[in-house]
């Protein structure tokens, strides 16, 4: 059975059951706690809470998920994907335990022919949680399970959690008997996969709080009612029913994995080594691929990172499996058509998908090549020093500094003949896995625990917003937090967070910075608004700090809108529609917002794009944009569905949330998008837009920043006046000032060589006395000096070979040069051959006074060059070339 008609097996076996049929949500959710949607019920968390109101009190879906925790497992296990599909069906308040286990065991059992999944009653069991007494017999009671079939876990095995506060309870599991082949009889609990579960039934009834771990944490207290919350792994079930042995070989990953192979010239089931770096490929290619489906850009944090580790891991096991040349556009497209059916977006955004990844695959194998060549100089190194050994600093500067990865490291170890401390590299990573937990904790209770919102919200209710009419209004204080606790008043200096039953103040959100202002209290007492967010849906919290008097519970307040930073945040939102659609206009439809900010008279816009952007195409944008402010268009805002939206070409944003109701806001005829951002009336009112240029921010996309209203004028006057003065400053005209200026650097350049010419020639006159000053160290002629400060790299380099081709051609010489061209210093050594064969090495010499210097270096036998922090320890560094060649000519 293909995975898309499980898929549609269970939406329909539901939906007649009287289940709503919910889409699958984005993997992005405004969730302070989650990187990705990690679970089929994460977007159902409001309706579990009671703080949203579902759209039924039965639901189903099948939800796209991303979890990576484990990411080292994936190849390895049938258990370990980063991206998987769960199957979800959900009551809020509506069945609980009996309905549950009865929709599912219908489900399970029910023949193919009849629309179920037809797997046998014989081979399948339940585990419940240990002291589920009522579970244990609604399974022997509906299912007819019989005793032996019905195991009862623990607390790590058999209560959910999504690992952070939130909704929990305990579950109870179905198993399929796999057969002996697979492991040992009755060891449910064991790492085999005989035993394997495929649906989880969670019996959700506590809000957990404090969750230390799987099975340690605290209830905070009972959901609002019991509810379902179910989730058959779509995978899991796929290879099950497709006769496969793992996830990796179902329909929709296996001909990705096939396509590697073909690459590789690997046969699948040949050597185990390489079809774990095949099956690594096949589940990371879709993984990425849904990412980026979804808005995720390659990057250096949160999930960018998440979505760069994968690609490169992907493009990391081509590498071990032989594969050099780029791949992605071979197994990007392959995973496209496998998943287009389920998830037609995907072909519609492929030119911006496909784009994004074969960048970010460019920019890798860059890497490669770069962490290749540093390997290949510390190789070299190790080896002339009589080494066989690469540092664990060495080769965790190589993975943490140039992102090369540590497998290739030993797999080019062992190719040059040298082994790799493993045990100081495991230490470092560890040093640094600790390092960035404890930062990632740190950061985390950097947030309030939105419990804390939470019960603000049920005390003081939603919040009315009433900013895009009004910019003052009444209104009543309903809730307070100071330094993160409910609190029932506040005083002056306090820093508190502010509910209003109602507030003309926005929140950030969709790239628009939130409101300033001041409210005002009945008695008297003023509060500066500082800033604005919604840590839950429909409710602004106002963060503030109180100037003066006495805030309380049930006060009136005059709540009033900084208007000219509103004004300025509004024309800069406009104008980001408008230099949006301008870019489509000029690049095509790929160039997708994903990503701004609006901030009072400034935007920023990023978008994909594989290349820079041409300097005419700015200018086109800027001309276009402009010339539509002329047009002055009417900037109108319509609430209707989605549907309705899409129908009339609104574009809707990757990563945003949007609900049954949509805003759409419209610029003419011309730019059309969803949007709960606030705005001018007219294009007019924008004054002018100056874009400041563009740049990359990340494989494949680009930053655009631009001015508006009166911070472009400022900005365009400031620019005229700089012109002015160079115009009289050269005597031209300003249309000639670029043709003017290009002389003088032109000749300035000339200048410039001439005195380098000078300056090499002079310190090149001094090689004579220099060689002739040489002395010797246990039957070695060496020079060693200081050459005057400002000398540069290459003038010293060459100072030093010439000065070796000055001392006799029969006897050993060495020549150390120094010196500080601008504040750290750098040494040149250089050797004849006569003294390489007496075990006189420059790279080895060199690498001595780097390490006296606060620093390193390397290079050949016969030159080499290395630095330092420390311009002070440069005698130091020359003396320690002089011992060391010393050392050398006594052993």
């Amino acid at each position: 059975m293909e995975t898309a008609e499980i898929r549609n097996r269970w939406l329909r076996f539901f939906s007649e059951r009287d289940h709503a049929v919910v889409p699958s949500a984005s993997l992005l959710l405004d969730d302070p706690n989650l990187l990705f949607v990690n679970a089929g019920m994460v977007p159902f968390k409001p309706y579990f809470l009671g703080q949203e109101q579902p759209p039924s009190k039965r639901v189903t879906s099948v939800q796209k998920c991303v979890r990576t925790l484990d990411i080292e497992e994936v190849g390895k296990t049938t258990r370990h994907g980063t991206f998987f599909q769960m199957n979800g069906n959900f009551s809020f308040g509506d069945y609980f335990k009996e309905r549950a286990i009865e929709l599912a065991w219908e489900l399970v059992t029910k023949p193919q022919s009849e629309g179920g999944y037809g797997f046998p009653e014989s081979k399948l069991l339940a585990t419940v949680y240990q002291d589920d007494d009522e579970a244990y017999g609604l399974w022997k009671r509906i299912a007819g399970l019989p005793e032996n079939r019905i195991v009862r876990l623990g607390k790590k095995e058999n209560f959910w959690s999504m690992g952070v506060p939130g909704p929990g309870g305990p579950c109870s599991e179905i198993l399929i008997d796999r057969g002996p082949e697979y492991g040992a009889e009755g060891d449910v609990e064991g790492a085999g996969d005989r035993y394997l579960e495929f649906w989880n039934l969670v019996f959700m009834e506590f809000d957990l709080s404090a969750v230390r771990s799987k099975d340690d944490f605290d209830i905070a207290g009972d959901l609002p009612a019991k509810s379902i919350d179910t989730g058959m792994g779509l995978e899991r079930v796929a290879f099950l029913l497709q006769g496969v042995d793992n996830l990796y070989e179902i329909d929709e990953v296996r001909p990705v994995l096939d396509r590697a192979a073909d690459l590789a010239g690997k046969q699948y089931g040949a050597d185990h080594a390489d079809d774990v770096r095949l099956r690594v490929v096949a589940d990371h290619i879709r993984s990425a691929l849904m990412i980026i489906g979804d808005g995720v850009t390659p990057g250096n944090e949160g999930r960018g990172y998440v979505l760069r580790r994968v690609l490169r891991r992907a493009v990391r096991s081509m590498r071990l499996l032989g594969v050099e040349d780029p791949t992605f556009p071979e197994l990007f497209a392959v995973s496209k058509d496998m998943m287009k059916a389920s998830y037609p977006e995907l072909e519609t955004d492929w030119a911006r998908i496909s784009a994004i990844a074969y960048a970010e695959e460019e920019a890798f194998r860059q890497t490669l090549r770069a962490g290749t060549q540093i390997f290949d100089m510390a190789a070299i190194a190790i080896k002339a020093a009589g080494g066989t050994q690469l540092s664990g600093t060495d080769a965790f500067k190589l993975h943490d500094t140039f992102g090369f990865p540590i497998d290739l490291t030993l797999e080019m170890a062992s190719e040059a003949g040298i082994d790799v401390d493993q045990q100081e590299f495991r230490r470092l990573m560890a040093e640094q896995r600790d390092r960035a937990k404890a930062d990632a904790k740190a950061k985390k209770t950097g947030h309030l625990d939105l419990s804390a919102y939470r019960d603000l919200a049920a005390a003081s209710g939603a919040t009315t917003f009433t900013g895009y009419t009004e910019v003052v209004s009444e209104g009543t204080v309903r809730g307070l937090l100071v330094d993160g606790e409910l609190a029932s008043s506040a005083h002056e200096g306090n820093d508190v967070e502010l509910v209003l039953d109602r507030t003309p103040f926005y929140a950030e959100g969709g790239g628009q910075l939130g409101d300033h202002g001041r409210i005002t209290l009945d008695n008297g007492a003023v509060v500066e608004v500082l800033d604005v967010q919604a840590p839950l849906p429909g409710f602004t919290v106002h963060r503030a700090r109180v100037l003066s008097g006495e805030v309380a519970i049930g006060a009136s307040a005059d709540a009033s809108v900084d208007l000219d930073r509103r004004l300025a945040i509004s024309r800069a939102h406009t104008a980001t529609h408008m230099v949006h659609k301008a870019f489509r206009e000029a690049l095509g439809e790929t160039a997708t917002q994903m990503g701004s900010e609006n901030s009072p008279g400034r935007l920023r816009f990023d978008f994909p794009n594989a290349a820079a952007v041409p300097p005419s195409v700015l200018a086109d944008v800027e001309a276009r944009v402009n010339a539509v402010l002329l047009d002055d268009l009417d900037v109108t805002a319509e609430i209707m569905s989605p549907d309705q939206a899409r129908a009339t070409g609104a574009m809707a944003l990757f990563g945003e949330k949007y609900g049954e109701r949509v805003r759409v806001v419209s610029v003419g005829d011309w730019a059309r998008e969803l949007c709960g951002g606030t705005h001018t009336n007219r294009t007019g009112q924008l004054g002018v837009v100056k874009l400041l240029g563009e740049a990359s921010i990340g494989a494949g996309i680009r930053r655009v920043e631009a001015l508006v209203g009166t911070d472009a004028y400022r900005f365009l006057a400031r620019e005229h006046h700089l012109v002015a003065q160079l115009t009289e400053a050269l005597k031209v005209r300003p249309e000639e000032l670029p043709e003017r200026v290009d002389g003088i650097l032109t000749r300035l350049k000339d200048a410039e060589r001439e005195l380098d010419k000078l300056r090499s020639g002079r310190l090149l006159e001094s090689a004579p006395a220099l060689a002739a000053a040489a002395r010797d160290f246990s039957g070695t002629a060496v020079v060693v000096s200081q050459i005057p400060d400002g000398t540069t790299a290459d003038d010293l380099r060459a100072l030093a070979l010439d000065i070796r081709g000055r001392l006799p051609v029969d006897r050993a010489g060495a020549v150390a040069l120094a010196t500080v061209p601008v504040d750290k210093p750098i040494v040149v050594v250089a050797v004849n051959d006569v003294a390489r064969n007496r075990g006189i090495k420059a790279g080895a010499l060199v690498r001595v006074a780097a390490q006296a210097l606060g620093g390193g270096g390397g290079g050949k036998d016969d030159v080499a060059q290395g630095g330092g922090t420390d311009p002070n320890a440069v005698l130091a560094a020359l003396a320690a070339v002089e011992a060391a060649v010393t050392a050398v000519g006594i052993g």
